[in-house]
């Protein structure tokens, strides 16, 4: 499990670490992690001695880290250049540790508008080897900052980016916030971030994800001083594995679960096919199918139960999933209304979600599973959808407070969060691009209804099934475009690769 602690959290960490440390070896264990992983990529293109490095430094202990480093690396004959983005403000000690290990050091440009600061950058970009650097650190600010980068320090990044170097980001890529995944202004992309201790919020959740590159965790002796329940959690291929569902030698196909799947229309019918595909292939012993799209259902999936209608009358399941291409009229709300009013689990997606009454899910016995989009979430929310992909955190937690469900917010990162309890917000690690494509929520809608049906509690469901959703993409595309009928057929090999 990769788990991932709020600032707070972190900082009351630490301190009661460095009260049973001699005064500066957390520091001095986190610039020996940063400087191995510095190593690590000097060594990809070349080696560490006579490699060029510029060690952007901000004046917190993020750049007291990215200083002692760099003295570690110009001990072994690296060159290492500090610019300053606070000067006069920079660690002390590690400034000072820099410079006895004959590193050099330039203050960066000042915070002014216009093109002042732009100009400056150049400038130290061209005093730095001739802009021929091999790495980039930037150090500018950590898990303290807040909004985006300064127009200094901000230059000082786009200049040293387009030379082409790597940049490492330490702890956080500079300019993202570390709690919530926002990024509020100018940021760092970086192609890799060395973090210490633990992860932190923004790492794992986009859009500040996107910024971090490659991860590396450092551990710095915080695990101990850390809470036993995380702010954010990350199923690894052993914990989904966990919690597959595995028939017994006694199974059948009542006994593994049914799950009803009310979905398509007579304008798509599509959004049925796909459900029932997905739904097939997430662990349930059997599929019942109730809606218009029976035909392109069967003519697809022969093994499926159908039923013409109410869901309530189409025989016992263990889990419904409703929503999927069912439209808007009188008849769809009918469908909703009368899927909520059972007994079991339910998943409401897609058109489902604008159908709902918030009401009659808060008033549930029974667990219920929200699937929204960034557009639907903020429908629901009452908000634009700029501000739930800014703030897709906050937005899933909201949610699932407002509706006492279990909400998964689909994209770019998915996350899944509790309505009730203190349990961490999930972020799922897999997917791909490709899977942006039409009709595949349909398919993870099936598949995290059946893995309801098979016995799975709601947030496992939502979260192994974004997992094994997300793995199956991958598989399907190999680096070219899936439809989402590719997807639901790759999710078996996907089920055997996490199993193995």
């Amino acid at each position: 499990m990769r788990t991932a602690y709020s600032v707070e959290t972190v900082r009351a960490a630490e301190r009661a670490l460095m009260a049973r440390l001699p005064e500066g070896a957390l520091m001095q264990r986190a610039a020996a992690g940063l400087a191995a992983a510095c190593a690590d990529v000097l060594r990809g293109r070349g080696r560490v001695y006579g490699a060029r490095i510029v060690l952007l430094v901000g004046s917190g202990d993020n750049g007291g880290d990215a200083l002692y480093a760099g003295a570690r690396l110009a001990r072994r004959g690296a060159g290492v250049r500090a610019v300053l983005t606070a000067p006069g403000r920079a660690h002390a000690g590690g400034l000072a540790a820099l410079l006895a290990a004959g590193g050099r050091v330039t203050d960066g440009p000042a915070d002014t508008a216009g093109d002042g600061p732009s100009d400056a950058a150049a400038d130290v970009v061209a005093d730095a080897w001739g802009g021929h650097v091999d790495l980039v650190v930037d150090g500018v600010t950590g898990i303290g900052g807040r909004g985006g980068l300064r127009p200094g320090a901000a230059a000082l990044v786009r200049a040293f980016a387009a030379t082409g170097a790597p940049l490492l980001a330490v702890d956080l890529p500079s300019g993202v916030e570390a709690d919530t995944g926002e990024v509020l202004g100018d940021a760092v992309r970086a192609d890799a971030t060395v973090t210490f201790g633990t992860y932190k919020p923004g790492l794992l959740v986009d859009p500040a994800a996107e910024l971090a590159g490659a991860l590396r965790l450092v551990d710095i002796g915080l695990g101990p001083e850390l809470p036993a329940v995380p702010d954010l959690e990350a199923l690894q291929y052993a914990d989904v594995a966990a919690l597959l569902p595995v028939p017994g030698g006694g199974s059948d196909k009542y006994r593994r679960g049914v799950v009803g799947v009310v979905a398509g229309s007579a304008r798509y019918p599509g959004a049925a096919v796909l459900a029932v595909s997905g739904a097939l292939r997430g662990g349930a012993g059997a599929v019942r199918y109730v809606g218009p799209g029976a035909d392109a259902v069967i003519a697809c999936h022969p093994e499926t139960l159908v039923h013409t209608g109410p869901p309530s009358k189409a025989g016992r399941v263990q889990a419904w999933v409703v929503g999927p291409g069912l439209g808007d009229g009188a008849e769809a709300a009918g469908a909703v209304d009368d899927v909520l009013a059972t007994e079991v689990p339910v998943l409401v997606d897609a058109d489902g979600l604008r159908l709902l009454d918030a009401a009659a899910v808060r008033a549930r016995t029974a667990p219920t599973v929200l699937t929204p989009h960034a557009g639907e979430a903020a429908a629901l929310l009452g908000v634009a959808r700029e501000e739930v992909e800014a703030g897709r955190l906050a937005a899933v937690r909201e949610l699932a407070a407002r509706h006492r469900a279990t909400v998964l917010l689909k994209g770019s990162t998915t996350l899944v969060a509790a309505g009730t309890g203190d349990a961490p917000v999930r972020v799922n690690p897999t997917g791909t691009a490709w899977l942006a494509t039409a009709g595949s929520g349909d398919v993870l809608s099936g598949l995290i209804g059946s893995l309801l049906a098979a016995g799975l509690a709601p947030r496992d469901a939502a979260s192994v099934g974004a997992h094994l959703h997300g793995l199956a993409a991958r598989l399907a595309a190999d680096g070219a475009p899936v439809a989402a009928q590719d997807v639901a057929e790759a999710i078996p090999a996907a089920w055997r690769d996490v199993g193995a």
